[in-house]
């Protein structure tokens, strides 16, 4: 049995505050387990996930970071986070900027969702006007790669990515 339109839940977007941290901290833990796992020894993981965003309400605080969260039927399932670039590449300037994060928790991914709230960090990004907007992806993550060239993005170099002793490869991506 198919959904209606009226019974289908409606996903709204806001610029997400400090307050809302530990939703955006649950939400990294919770996709990034979910999609990548399987790859790192369990002790490599948990250290990895308990650190990795430990920085969200400095992040928060930042006037040139901004974050969105996507919530539905009354939870966060996603969020954006954006700001000044700061992958290693010697064409990066200080004008440059960076999708940091684009997360959906696993049941919200598809329907355009992922679409949705890079198209908003996106505005955000090129509010002043176009400029170099980079990504890092993950080598093996080929949904994102899509997103990413359906909306301008080009792979310009490959970096990598450490969690715990396993280092993966990572492609960089520019648009502008």
């Amino acid at each position: 049995m198919s959904l209606s339109l009226a019974e289908k839940p409606v996903e709204t977007i806001r610029r997400a505050g400090p307050r809302d941290a530990e939703a955006l901290r649950a939400i990294s833990r919770d996709t990034f387990a979910a999609a990548f796992g399987d790859l790192y020894a369990p002790a490599d993981l948990a250290a990895f996930l308990a650190h990795a965003h430990a920085e969200t309400e400095r992040e928060l605080a930042d006037p040139a970071v901004a974050a969105w969260l996507m919530e539905a039927e009354g939870s966060a399932i996603g969020y954006a986070l954006a700001g000044p670039c700061g992958l290693d590449n010697p064409e990066v300037t200080p004008r440059c900027g960076e999708l940091k994060r684009l997360y959906l928790m696993p049941a919200w991914q598809g329907g355009g969702r992922g679409s949705r709230l890079l198209e908003v960090a996106l505005a955000w990004l090129e509010r002043d006007g176009p400029r170099p907007i980079w990504i890092g992806v993950f080598s093996e993550n080929i949904g994102a790669q899509r997103l990413y060239a359906r909306n301008g993005f080009r792979k310009v170099g490959e970096h990598t990515f450490t969690v715990g002793s396993q280092i993966d490869r990572e492609f960089t991506l520019r648009r502008g």
